[in-house]
């Protein structure tokens, strides 16, 4: 009977070592996808959160697939400072756009080409939270905006304006309907008395 209890004892402590180890693992967060028009500029916003205070080992890999899933591909590494790649397609072409004070791990890459179509995945650690998830985005560089896209947003400025122009016509309407209606009982009144 005394090894059941050891080792009921061992099974509670372990579930509970794997419950703090998740708890205390980085959470990285990112968009599931992106969508920019090809030689445009993009901000690829990465955040994480931790369960340690940001440590000075705290380092993010940016990492790409194509979508031809060929081999990866470094992007961009930061640790104390940010490190640009030194060669490879994104050499000259991404800049650290983060602030490590707010959780913020973004960078920025210029003039998309449509090569750049693929997975991006950012990668945080935090001495002591090494472990934790892996944000991906995926990156759509399009030769132009859909003309629906356009003509989306414009319908949804024009209903509005329009809506505001009848709303502030109604008001004003009303109003003057009000004055007309008080200025004729003055005028009754005046003429009684």
């Amino acid at each position: 009977m005394r090894g059941r209890t050891w080792l009921g004892a061992a099974l509670v402590l372990g579930a509970q070592l794997r419950a703090l180890w998740l708890a205390a693992a980085v959470e990285v967060h990112t968009a599931k996808e992106v969508v920019a028009v090809n030689g445009t500029n993009q901000r690829l916003k990465c955040t994480f959160s931790s369960s340690s205070p940001v440590s000075q080992q705290l380092s993010v890999s940016w990492n790409f697939q194509p979508e031809d899933l060929s081999s990866h591909e470094l992007v961009f590494y930061y640790q104390k400072e940010p490190y640009k790649p030194p060669s490879g397609r994104f050499k000259d072409r991404v800049t650290w756009d983060g602030n490590i004070e707010r959780n913020d791990v973004s960078i920025m890459i210029w003039n998309l080409q449509p090569s750049d179509n693929g997975t991006f995945t950012c990668q945080v650690t935090n001495w002591p939270d090494v472990y934790g998830t892996i944000g991906e985005v995926r990156l759509r560089v399009v030769q132009k905006v859909n003309f629906s896209e356009i003509h989306f947003l414009a319908v949804a400025i024009g209903s509005a304006s329009v809506l505001m122009v009848i709303v502030v016509t109604a008001v004003y309407i009303c109003r003057q309907r009000r004055r007309g209606a008080r200025d004729r009982r003055l005028e009754v009144a005046d003429t009684e008395g």
